[in-house]
């Protein structure tokens, strides 16, 4: 395999002369990771609730439905306040699923 380094062609250079691509690419460090962590502990009650990858198996409209429905509980749970489960880290897990399903629905088309 041979690997390519990618250049936008856009340069910035530091006070200490080091010179770096500067176009544009994801800010990972902009990520809020205290919710990522949550969202990987709700995987993780998950995986030992259901099994590694359940979720994963999802692939119908049934099941994009599915997600959809529990998004928008978690999401007005959210929003009334309500704290009987980590509805924050439930919303990406929905999202999550939505998105991935989608992406099937579009590649079986």
């Amino acid at each position: 395999m041979t690997f390519e380094t990618k250049d936008s062609g856009q340069r910035k250079v530091y006070t200490s002369g080091l010179h770096r691509d500067n176009g544009d690419k994801p800010l990972y460090t902009e990520v809020y990771y205290p919710l990522v962590k949550r969202h990987a502990e709700l995987m993780m009650r998950g995986a030992v609730k259901y099994d590694r990858g359940n979720w994963k198996k999802a692939c119908t409209e049934e099941d994009l439905q599915r997600f959809k429905d529990s998004l928008l509980r978690h999401t007005y749970q959210y929003l009334m306040g309500d704290q009987d489960e980590d509805h924050a880290a439930a919303i990406l897990f929905n999202i999550y699923g939505c998105e991935m399903i989608e992406d099937k629905l579009k590649e079986g088309t």
